[in-house]
């Protein structure tokens, strides 16, 4: 049975089947469908499978007009629908989600670092990392400011005047 329902009925003839069930089809045309439908098993199966839903149709009554502006209201609504669910659904919603979560993150790290950076340097001044003996050596390698070594052999010199660093 399966088989028979899953053949199609002839496209030639498809029209003039519905015709032949509603009741529309007279003259040259019914006899051409009679001959071809004595031949034809696919579209006999169509006809005989097409017939009870034409009957369940008759037996409905007919729907009123839902008025001129129906189609335009129902586009309408298909069009918010979509739209809201475009945006709620967004394959980029998580990334930007996220986005925004590492830059709040992020903006907070950087106030507490540079709040406690400047509550530091107000408290303890801006030298407080640098013991006295790190100040004489550096003035010790240096002993001009003013006048860096111009080349390796000066450096050389420099610190061998300093006991190799050392004191």
């Amino acid at each position: 049975m399966e088989a028979r329902f899953n053949q199609a009925a002839c496209s030639e003839f498809e029209a003039l089947l519905e015709d032949h069930l509603t009741g529309d089809l007279s003259g040259a045309d019914a006899k051409k469908l009679a001959e071809h439908l004595k031949n034809c098993a696919a579209c006999s199966t169509a006809l005989e499978h097409a017939a009870p839903s034409v009957e369940l149709l008759r037996s409905v009554p007919p729907s009123p007009d839902p008025g001129p502006g129906f189609s335009r209201v129902v586009m309408a609504r298909i069009r918010a629908e979509m739209s809201r669910r475009g945006e709620q659904k967004s394959i980029w919603q998580p990334f930007i989600s996220v986005a925004w979560r590492f830059a709040a993150t992020a903006t907070l790290a950087l106030t507490v670092l540079v709040t406690f950076d400047a509550v530091r340097h107000i408290q303890y001044g801006p030298q407080t990392n640098m013991d006295y003996a790190t100040v004489t050596e550096t003035r010790d390698l240096f002993p001009d400011p003013s006048s860096p070594p111009a080349n390796r052999d000066e450096v050389l010199m420099m610190v061998a005047d300093t006991n190799h660093g050392q004191h």
